[in-house]
Order: C-alpha cells, then structure tokens, then sequence
C-alpha cells in the first residue's frame, strides 16, 4: 500500500505592506508625541499628533485606491488612532496644564488627570462606535466629533498658547473645560459633516479657494489651525440647533380667502 498524501501546510494569510506601513507611521507619531509630552516639549509633541494625523488621513485611501482593504487594517488603524489621536493628546494636555491642578489641593490633583482619562476614554468608545456603525451610517456625516478632529483642535490649542509664550499651568481651567467638551463632543449623538463625499468635479473657482487657504495656514498655523478647530467643533451643535429650530418652528396661517 502506498503512503496516503500528505495535504501541503497552508501559509498564515498575509497582510498588505502599504497601509499597514503608514498606520504604523501614525502609530509611532502617537508614541512621539508621548515621550515629547515626557521630556517636556510640547511643541515636537503637537506636530507629532499632526504627522499622526496625516498618516492617518493617507492609510485609508491608499488601501481603497490599491484596493488593499483588510479586516486586520481596520483594527489596526483602530488601534493606532486609540494611541494616536485618544491617549497622546490627552497626556500631552495633561503635562503641559492640567497637572498644575494638584496646586490646588488633592481633589482637583485628581480632577486633572480624571478628565484627561474621561477624554481618553471618550476617544475608545467613539472608535468602538464607528467601526459598528460602518456600513450602515450615511457616509457625508459622523456620528459625535471624530477623534482626529478633537486632537487636531486640542494641539492646536496647546501649539498656539506656547506659540504665544502662555504658560499651560496660568490657563489650566481653560484647558481642563475644552478637554472636557471635546471628550464629551466625540461620544455626542450630534452629526458633523465628514468631508468624506466629494464630486467628481468641481468649479475653478474652488481650486482658487484652497489655493487661499493654503496662504493663512503657511503664515502662522497654530492661530489657523485653532481657528479652524473650533470653528468645525461649533459647527455641528450649530446646525443641530438650526435644523430643530426650523422642525419645530410652527408653520405661518394660511391667508383668510
């Protein structure tokens, strides 16, 4: 009798190189920022988040333009914006403001880093709701203000007190109410508008329009930045409240015939 064949081992599935390479990037700009917030240096620490924020922004697209999608790219990316845009921005606002609480007494030494957990922590729920929420939401808007959106606007918030040579510890209460309402912001029911669906072609003139905006950004961008931060996190509560004002407005009469 001849031996029975042996089935060939299969090989563990791969994982695509490209994507998986720039959330890793992200990945390390997180953990940068970290040490830097450590170390003191609070600026390298905010453009860390930045660059995070740019590996970010390129992975996903990358991996739908070479259609390079995974299961595995997904939970990393996860991953990597947990580290990146929830546990970083929170240390670093922690080290350069809040920390200065415990000057206060022992209960607001805690409240300092409590709310720095609770931002923390509204960053991991908000990433464990979207990836249920993916597939079944309507794709122009996010559910509550998205991660990167909330760190983008919290270092540059920090970027831009340093950039004005104003200490953390002298506007620590600041820093501590916009850490809440960005943490609070990310777990909200309120849409905000993702700036993920554009058409295929657009009008001259707003090329014209981002050619403009570059010039401000360039000039000075921690300034721009913040501004450009609050005003998408105002922009949300704004048109919820504009959009019940308007369903709950009660219709005019209709003319006497």
């Amino acid at each position: 009798m001849s031996d029975p064949e042996i089935p060939p081992r299969r090989r563990p599935p791969g994982i695509y190189l490209l994507p998986n390479l720039l959330t890793t990037g992200a990945l390390f700009s997180g953990f940068y920022a970290i040490v830097g917030a450590i170390n003191g240096q609070f600026v390298p620490a905010v453009i860390a988040v930045f660059v995070a924020g740019l590996f970010d922004g390129l992975d996903g697209r990358v991996a739908r333009m070479t259609n390079t999608q995974s299961e595995f790219g997904v939970q990393y990316d996860s991953l990597s914006d947990l580290i990146s845009f929830g546990l970083a921005p929170a240390l670093v606002v922690y080290m350069w403001a809040l920390a200065g609480l415990r000057e206060y007494g022992n209960f607001t030494g805690k409240l300092g880093w409590l709310i720095a957990f609770l931002y923390t922590a509204c960053a991991a729920l908000r990433l464990a709701r979207f990836n249920t929420q993916v597939g079944h939401s309507d794709k122009r808007f996010f559910t509550g203000l998205a991660s990167p959106a909330a760190a983008g606007t919290l270092m540059a918030f920090v970027w831009a007190m340093e950039n004005f040579s104003l200490v953390g510890g002298n506007i620590r209460w600041i820093a501590l109410l916009l850490t809440l309402a960005l943490g609070l912001a990310m777990v909200s029911r309120i849409p905000y508008y993702s700036f993920k669906v554009w058409p295929e072609r657009v009008p001259f003139f707003w090329i014209l329009v981002v050619v403009v905006a570059i010039v401000p950004v360039a000039a000075h961008p921690p300034s721009v930045l913040l501004a450009i931060g609050l005003v998408y996190v105002a922009s949300g509560p704004s048109v919820w409240l504009w959009r019940r004002a308007r369903r709950h407005r009660v219709p005019a009469d209709p003319p006497a015939s």
